[in-house]
């Protein structure tokens, strides 16, 4: 939502700055000029990837006109989840996991939390470090030298649909300066043709430079930024598991466990002590 009301605002800002001053907002409508401009820029995106960061890309693209799923409630609930399983482990060793581990969609422990389980990369992760547990052959310092190197793979793999929308964006305003440049090229032809025509052919001419510079820094370089600050976001789940497993691997309770989980989430998003702990509370209850 908040991408689309921004778009507004610049498109808002722009025309409405160009009509206030007197200008005729059709002479800026020159389909020709955003043909060259978004033709080149979509077969510069296909040239410059490869498949797989195409498929990433066009992938990510409808998550940028949604909220973020990160919020406070599904942090609650992973680190309810996390707690649960550590309490078990606790309780019964961790052998008593076994199945929950290696069937978390029929698990009744993980069923309880369906917004975690639908994440199926962080319930992945999950399970297999508490599977990596269970077998009890990697000490601490592996485990977490194997998570950093996961977590480093994930964030890379996330980074290219915004290195990508980034490349695209910054080649914009080059391809306005071509179909400026194409223009001038059939004003320079027209050269014969009365004043009146020619500063029109002018005219269309500088609103190729203009579409490109626009679509670069007002509608697709946001996009990037957008999407890095997404990635960001997604990281944070994953910390969260690795900071908390690897707690209860060094031999703390799972309360004191999910607490160094609860500490490296963003603040806007992390619960109060008491606030988590009340949820556990309710969700034990169920």
């Amino acid at each position: 939502m908040l991408v689309i009301i921004g778009y507004i605002i610049v498109c808002a800002s722009v025309f409405g700055g160009f009509a206030l001053a007197g200008g005729h907002l059709a002479a800026l409508f020159q389909p020709l000029e955003l043909l060259m401009i978004g033709g080149a820029a979509l077969g510069a995106f296909l040239v410059g990837n490869n498949n797989k960061a195409i498929k990433a890309t066009l992938a990510a693209l409808p998550s940028l006109f949604k909220g973020s799923r990160y919020t406070k409630e599904l942090y609650m609930e992973l680190m309810s989840l996390l707690f649960e399983v550590l309490s078990k482990v606790r309780k019964e060793g961790l052998m008593s996991i076994e199945g929950d581990i290696d069937s978390p969609q029929e698990s009744p422990l993980f069923s309880k939390y369906p917004a975690v389980l639908a994440d199926h990369h962080i319930v992945e992760f999950m399970t297999d470090y508490l599977r990596l547990m269970v077998s009890g052959n990697m000490d601490a310092f592996q485990i977490e030298n194997l998570m950093d190197n996961e977590i480093e793979t994930h964030h890379h793999e996330g980074a290219v649909p915004a290195h990508v929308i980034a490349k695209v964006g910054d080649g914009l305003p080059a391809f306005g300066i071509v179909a400026a440049v194409m223009g001038v090229v059939h004003t320079m032809e027209s050269v014969g043709i009365p004043p009146a025509e020619l500063g029109m052919l002018i005219a269309h001419a500088l609103v190729g430079t203009f579409l490109g510079i626009l679509l670069a820094y007002g509608f697709v370089g946001p996009l990037a930024s957008l999407l890095e600050q997404k990635l960001e976001e997604s990281s944070k789940m994953f910390q969260c598991v690795k900071v908390t497993l690897l707690a209860s691997l060094n031999g703390y309770a799972p309360a004191l466990a999910v607490e160094f989980g609860r500490k490296v989430l963003f603040s806007t998003e992390r619960p109060t002590f008491n606030e988590l702990e009340d949820h556990i509370k309710k969700s034990k209850t169920k």
